[in-house]
């Protein structure tokens, strides 16, 4: 009687035959950050794509970091498990918009965060990450007024941080941080008095005003390994748990419910699945696919921040 081969075999020997890379952002379910080459957030997998020498990279995540792994790395094939894997914060900033609003305000510099379609970073000045938000506008001359898009909450931070008053910004927001509430976290404080409170900046001002500390998914893994407390209430999308508990084991992590439901979690992030990923390195499909042009466009951006000290 033939062995049954599990998913994960399978998936293994189709990285194998494939020449393959297995990347996963901190939001995925914990089987495929298990099985990945690579967890990080969405620009530091692309940038370790770049130092990967092989042919495909299977991005597991959503389709805009797909896309950015895809500008960063054009000569190799990028798969996504799931092509309906997609983001709020996308959806709400059409490259149509931003192109008009350029048209109309020359003048302005368009800071894009990260989290946004291929088009839309091709019609931007320069990109940005949470964790370095703040350092991108700062470097943008003081006189020189700003169009900060797509995510208000993480857009009303930096502006608070650098002071910028000529900064406007886009109307946009993810579906999971935004809708965390300052009285689900008042609870929750209540009921681990003890507890620290980490928050990503694309959360509310007013959950972000009782942080104790606010920055990107990587850097609350990294300020969480150390925290002063072995209580932490984390204000981000919970799949994040699963690299804090390699990084923390002796900390216990408290995820609070948002508006939506008793959960935390992205439902684009959670489309992927293992068997998504065995058909994705199978078929080699869904594949991103973008243009020579587009991709150069939208790497000029990219890499005016990463030029930035």
């Amino acid at each position: 009687m033939p062995v049954a081969v599990s998913i994960t075999d399978e998936i293994l020997a189709l990285k194998r035959e494939r020449n393959a890379i297995i990347l996963a952002h901190h939001y995925q379910e914990s089987e495929i950050q298990e099985l990945a080459d690579a967890i990080g957030d969405s620009l530091e997998l692309a940038r370790k794509a770049q130092k990967f020498e092989g042919e495909v990279i299977a991005f597991c995540g959503v389709w805009f970091m797909a896309e950015t792994a895809k500008v960063l790395n054009p000569e190799r094939v990028v798969v996504v498990p799931d092509k309906d894997a997609g983001c709020s914060l996308v959806d709400s900033c059409p490259a149509d918009q931003v192109r008009a609003f350029r048209k109309k305000n020359p003048d302005h510099a368009i800071v894009s965060y990260i989290n946004t379609s291929v088009e839309v970073k091709a019609e931007s000045d320069i990109i940005c990450t949470s964790r370095n938000a703040v350092d991108v506008v700062n470097s943008i001359p003081a006189e020189q007024p700003v169009l900060f898009l797509p995510d208000v909450n993480l857009g009303n931070w930096v502006k608070k941080q650098t002071g910028r008053e000529n900064m406007k910004i886009w109307q946009g927001a993810c579906i999971v941080h935004a809708t965390f509430l300052a009285r689900k976290v008042v609870e929750a404080r209540a009921r681990y008095p003890e507890a620290v409170i980490a928050a990503h900046p694309e959360c509310p001002s007013d959950v972000l005003r009782m942080a104790d500390f606010i920055g990107s998914t990587s850097a609350i893994i990294n300020w969480c390994a150390t925290a002063p407390s072995d209580d932490v209430i984390v204000m981000t999308e919970s799949g994040v748990a699963h690299s804090l508990r390699k990084v923390a084991p002796g900390k216990r992590f408290h995820f609070v419910p948002n508006e939506n439901c008793n959960c935390s979690e992205c439902p684009y992030m959670k489309m992927n699945s293992l068997e998504k990923l065995a058909d994705s390195l199978r078929t080699l499909e869904p594949r991103v696919e973008l243009s020579a042009e587009l991709m150069e466009r939208a790497r000029l951006p990219i890499e005016r921040m990463l030029a930035l000290k």
